[in-house]
């Protein structure tokens, strides 16, 4: 795992090396790799330049800024929260070392979202050095829901550079971990607990998953710095959401499944939630009307890892149950398409009235660009009327189907959206 560096790593270490002009912003799920990508860029900047770096994480609030460059003091135990003196002591201590030293000085703040109105503080403090001829360079990591709704939009709007992760792709856990496409659909796409799946030790696996991924994106990424009212409601709504992963559920079901339920405005937000968290999407019906596009969401989980550990599946069990792998199918080439889209690019179901014949599984537009995409698992022979409706209503769609008959899903799987929603495909 430590020896496998993702293309994020040279992206990273490409921006530390420009002049620091915006605040590079390392955002994506948990247990997508964002520390381990961080790592790995300073040891190559430390022993490739005269660069210093400074790795400071919210949870060692009480790193000592005398220490030597890129290391922490670790003090277990310390329950006192970080504030903003904490963010401008090390802030002093990183524009010193970058005035003395001859290539400068990184700072890195991870999880730096736990620490309230932060983004003001490194507001202020940024927009101080702008004169400076040799100033930090500044790197933050953390969740995507807060970093993208809580101060990067805001405050810093403007002053940072984007650098977002998503979860592991095949072609990366391959590579990596020697995950077959089986594999790969099953286990999905954390590099953490893909070890344990590699030993067959299934159990620890499914445990590393549900207390080391899900839980802790609910009740620390979302519940516990958003306002979110239920906090029940949003834990049992993301469930249905992974036992419903690939199929379109209206929110009137969702309201009879689950208790105190509120409205659906309320549900609608808190799927918006678990989507920035990189849980779970619910997917729009696609219209030609933008403005009109007001249907019930097709459940969507963003790695497989998230539909297949709560559902007491085994591996073997899985495969064996055909209706319930043919839903990991789809929902695998739908969470493909939606990490790897490019940003403008929209990803959608299509139905026409409420005949299940007439559904395409994925319609993906970006600008004048459209491709509908029909995911079979199993053996499938003759026309697939979604795709004729649907191509018939809207004559330029491109269309294509994924799976047997098709675009074999590991050929799927190795390209991005953008392929094949233009002519590259």
């Amino acid at each position: 795992m430590s020896a496998y560096e993702r293309a994020q790593v040279g992206t990273l270490i490409e921006r530390l090396g420009e002049a620091p002009r915006r605040i590079i912003a390392l955002f994506g799920p948990r247990q997508s790799g964002k520390t381990t990508i961080v790592d790995q860029a300073l040891a190559r900047v430390r022993s490739e330049s005269s660069m210093e770096t400074l790795y400071r994480a919210t949870d060692e609030p009480e790193a000592d800024p005398s220490t030597d460059e890129g290391e922490s003091v670790r003090r277990p135990g310390s329950a006192r929260a970080p504030g903003a003196d904490w963010i401008v002591g090390h802030w002093k201590d990183a524009r010193a070392r970058a005035g003395r030293a001859g290539g400068g000085c990184v700072l890195v703040f991870d999880e730096i979202q736990k620490i309230p109105d932060w983004s003001n503080t490194v507001k202020g403090l940024w927009d101080a050095d702008r004169a400076r001829t040799r100033r930090p360079r500044l790197v933050i990591l953390g969740s995507a829901p807060l970093l993208l709704q809580s101060g990067l939009t805001e405050s810093l709007a403007g002053r940072f550079a984007p650098l977002p992760l998503h979860h592991w792709s095949l072609r990366e856990m391959a590579e990596a971990f020697d995950f077959d496409l089986r594999r790969y659909l099953f286990f999905g796409g954390y590099p953490g607990p893909a070890e344990l799946a590699r030993e067959e030790r299934q159990d620890e696996w499914r445990g590393a998953v549900l207390d080391g991924c899900i839980r802790p994106s609910i009740e620390r990424d979302i519940v516990a710095l958003t306002r979110v009212d239920k906090p029940a409601l949003m834990k049992r709504l993301f469930e249905m959401s992974a036992l419903y992963s690939g199929q379109i559920v209206s929110f009137t079901k969702l309201l009879g499944r689950l208790q105190d339920a509120g409205n659906t405005t309320t549900l609608a937000r808190y799927l918006d939630l678990l989507e920035a968290a990189g849980l779970v999407a619910g997917l729009t019906g696609y219209t030609a009307a933008p403005l009109r596009r007001r249907s019930s969401p097709k459940l969507l989980v963003l790695n497989t890892a998230l539909m297949t550990a709560p559902s007491g599946y085994g591996y073997s069990e899985a495969l064996a149950d055909r209706s319930w792998w043919g839903r990991v199918v789809e929902s695998a080439a739908g969470a493909h398409l939606f990490r790897t889209r490019r940003p403008g690019a929209r990803l959608h179901y299509w139905r026409r009235g409420r005949r299940d014949d007439l559904e395409v599984d994925f319609v993906l537009e970006r600008g004048p660009h459209l491709l509908a995409v029909e995911v079979k698992a199993g053996p499938f022979r003759g026309p697939h009327p979604g795709l004729a409706a649907f191509q018939k209503q809207f004559p330029h769609a491109r269309t294509m189907v994924v799976g047997e008959g098709g675009v074999p899903l590991v050929e799927f799987l190795s390209e991005p959206a953008e392929f094949w929603l233009t002519d590259s495909g």
